[in-house]
């Protein structure tokens, strides 16, 4: 197997695939703390590919500068959440959507919040967070809003030293109203079809993950050839 992947040569030529503004997805997935990739994709292909130690911002910067100069316009981009992207893009692209995804966020809440809250408060905010995918912008913020207010006077306690007892359940709502105006993008342009979920990258990471998974123990340099491949191919 080695020597069969060692005597490929596998050469990559990233054309542009779509003429019309692309809604552009992108999202990082590593293998270890510093091996990982970042794949941009619209309408179910791999538009272009970076192995990176770490999912800096300069590294999307590039991203998107190569996609660029491959012709490529944008009519709306849905991201993972991770820190500093939204800021990027709005300096870029300041009149172009911006959809975080609602998986990312929900997960976020639920690290606050535990799969299994102990609190009314952490109780009623992951029942209002199931139901962030049916609901309008404005039904969904008045029930983060309202739930904040009926216990407004919990988040507020503090313990003998003068910290606040439930930091955690103060970071959710601290995220979500932080969030807000990018989770209902493609709510707000129905006409350009925005994704609501980076799930298009998830499910071609699960993909050709499980492919990997036959091969365990590859070098760096022979697995990023495979994944290169498989990459290519969707």
């Amino acid at each position: 197997m080695q020597r069969n992947l060692d005597s490929v040569s596998i050469s990559i030529q990233h054309k542009k695939l779509f003429r019309e503004p692309i809604n552009l997805v992108f999202d990082g997935t590593f293998f270890s703390r510093s091996d990982g990739v970042i794949v941009y994709r619209s309408g179910g292909k791999n538009l272009y590919w970076q192995f990176v130690q770490s999912e800096k911002l300069s590294h999307i910067a590039d991203g998107l500068d190569f996609l660029e100069t491959l012709g490529y316009q944008f009519k709306s981009f849905t991201i993972d959440g991770r820190k500093g992207v939204i800021q990027l893009l709005k300096a870029r692209y300041p009149d172009i959507p911006i959809q975080l995804c609602q998986f990312h966020q929900a997960q976020i809440i639920r690290r606050y919040t535990t799969q299994n809250p102990k609190t009314d408060c952490g109780k009623e905010l992951k029942a209002i967070m199931q139901c962030l995918t049916d609901t309008e912008q404005e039904v969904f913020e008045s029930l983060v809003e309202t739930c904040r207010e009926v216990y407004a006077d919990f988040l507020k306690e503090r313990n003998d030293n003068g910290q606040f007892k439930h930091p955690r359940l103060r970071s959710a709502f601290r995220s979500i109203r932080t969030n807000m105006p990018y989770l209902f993008s493609y709510r707000n342009y129905p006409e350009r079809n925005i994704p609501n979920t980076t799930n298009s990258c998830d499910g071609s990471f699960a993909h050709w993950k499980q492919k990997l998974k036959i091969h365990r123990g590859l070098k760096k340099h022979r697995r990023n050839k495979v994944v290169e491949f498989l990459l290519s191919q969707s």
